[in-house]
């Protein structure tokens, strides 16, 4: 009887262990899926959308951005920078705007590469660092070069005396400069401050400046985000959509050339603008605002990354749009002997030929 009595109890202890194991089993579990749930919300609970268009979009985008955008703009630097005579403020700022240009351009073969390889970067980090800091800086450079020549535009349409005091090529020359340090090192900064290279996902691709984890948007992607939304976007779209009503106004009311060239730059600058800068900065911008979770729905944040995915194809084309604008600020027929002087390979002697006018 005792024995029987203290296999009873034995098997009565075994199966309040056992139950005692299963409990806290089922406990840790609950815990560790619970905590997995609070580090889902805290990155966005919303599953990336699946973009296969993407990977096609980018590199056509591209692709015609080097064909039409890079002999463009290859021949305006040359133009503006060696061939203009005399030379002024505005073409100093033509020659940076079309270098700034060039620049984005020459990074395009890796994200080429990136696209068609479904976003797996596989050229590094310092690559990568290299090519982001390039393209992104210029993307803000060109609009500030395009905001110059806007401003520059409507001082020499609604202010002309005041204009003509500070229409040396030497003050255009230093507001250029300055422009590229403080963009430069401002990117520098961000990219000094640690690795742009991330894992994606278990199958070992990696990504180049998307995809960042939400503490990386917490130490160091809020404060750059919201700098280059207001210095590099805000504020020089605000300038650009300030000086065309005025300088329209005034241009309304003369009826020489020079003022009907200034309003054909400033309605090209516009039309660039609101097609390709504007969307991309109005969709960052709600894309840092899903990052921080202050837009919660997941079928907003969702809409978000498509629109994302395409007004960053879209801010591209404006290499494609900006030797429009060359083309606006130079009469028909200097283009006509500009491509003679091209075929040819060398400059005529006679007086004003080859001469641009930009002033």
């Amino acid at each position: 009887m005792v024995k029987g009595h203290q296999s009873k109890e034995s098997l009565n202890n075994l199966m309040q262990r056992r139950l005692t194991e299963s409990t806290y089993a089922v406990s840790l579990s609950f815990d560790k899926t619970i905590k997995s749930a609070k580090m889902n919300v805290t990155d966005g609970n919303c599953s990336t959308p699946s973009a296969e268009y993407q990977y096609y979009l980018f590199p056509a985008v591209y692709i015609l951005a080097l064909v039409v955008g890079l002999p463009g703009n290859l021949a305006a630097f040359v133009v503006f920078t060696f061939r203009c005579n005399p030379r002024t403020g505005f073409s100093v700022y033509i020659s940076n705007l079309a270098l700034a240009d060039i620049v984005i351009l020459c990074t395009l073969p890796f994200k080429i590469h990136y696209h068609l390889h479904r976003n797996d970067w596989v050229f590094g980090d310092a690559a990568c660092r290299v090519t982001g800091i390039l393209f992104f800086a210029n993307i803000y450079m060109s609009i500030c070069f395009m905001t110059c020549i806007c401003v520059d535009r409507y001082m020499a349409t609604v202010h002309p005396h005041t204009y003509l005091r500070m229409r040396s090529p030497r003050c255009s020359l230093v507001v250029s400069v300055a422009l590229w340090c403080v963009v430069l090192v401002a990117m520098l900064i961000f990219v000094l401050m640690g690795p742009l290279e991330t894992n994606k996902d278990e199958s070992g691709s990696h990504s180049c400046f998307e995809n960042f984890a939400q503490k990386e948007w917490s130490l160091r992607l809020v404060a750059y985000s919201g700098l280059c939304l207001t210095a590099g976007s805000l504020l020089p779209s605000a300038i650009i959509l300030v000086c065309y009503p005025l300088a329209a106004r005034r241009i309304s009311m003369i009826r020489t050339k020079t003022a009907q060239k200034a309003v054909r730059v400033i309605y090209t600058i516009l039309a660039i603008t609101l097609l390709c800068f504007l969307p991309y900065h109005v969709v960052y911008l709600l894309h840092l605002l899903g990052r921080l979770e202050v837009i919660q729905s997941c079928s907003s944040v969702n809409a978000i990354y498509h629109a994302r995915r395409i007004t960053m194809a879209l801010v591209i084309l404006n290499t494609c749009l900006d030797p429009v604008l060359y083309y606006v600020t130079t009469s028909h027929c200097k283009w006509k002997q500009l491509k003679m002087t091209w075929l040819c390979g060398r400059v005529g002697r006679r007086r004003g030929v080859y001469t641009i006018a930009v002033s």
